[in-house]
């Protein structure tokens, strides 16, 4: 009988060959993976860019319903954003919220995240609302405003 040189590998049978699995394979699977991830969050964006059209201000939009800056005494940041809002609810109420809790919690606008601890615990909101009051304080119109909240997002 004839000896092979097998190089140490074990033959495995018929049609199993001494294929190895390396790094380069796992690289491979890897970008793969990556780039499938890049490619829906591209897909997501460019598919929401018509999605979340600002609202039109309600009438009867009021600060009545924005939760008192003075519950969260213990977190400035927070509660300075809340007196914000109490101050121009008809411009949040004209304002889409970008982190999209129409979808999620069924806000109608930016306005309605005051309404609850929803702001408190959202920064997309926070920031929102108070890029919105220190605009309109400069006298910039909803429009302005708007303009200003998509740039921010990338719209």
């Amino acid at each position: 009988m004839s000896q092979r040189k097998t190089n140490g590998a074990v033959p495995q049978g018929p049609g199993k060959g001494n294929v190895k699995r390396g790094k380069s394979s796992r690289r491979k699977r890897t970008a793969f993976g990556i780039l499938a991830v890049i490619a829906a969050a591209l897909f997501v964006l460019v598919s929401n860019r018509g999605a979340g059209a600002h609202p039109k201000p309600r009438p009867d939009a009021s600060a009545e319903d924005v939760v008192h800056h003075s519950h969260y005494d213990a977190y400035p940041r927070i509660a300075s954003v809340y007196r914000q809002a109490a101050r121009v609810p008809q411009v949040l109420d004209g304002l889409h919220c970008y982190c999209e809790c129409a979808s999620h919690s069924g806000h109608y606008s930016l306005l309605d995240c005051f309404k609850s601890d929803h702001a408190a615990s959202c920064d997309i909101c926070l920031t929102e609302a108070a890029l919105a009051d220190d605009l309109s304080r400069e006298g910039k119109s909803l429009d302005e405003v708007r303009d200003a909240v998509d740039q921010l997002y990338g719209r």
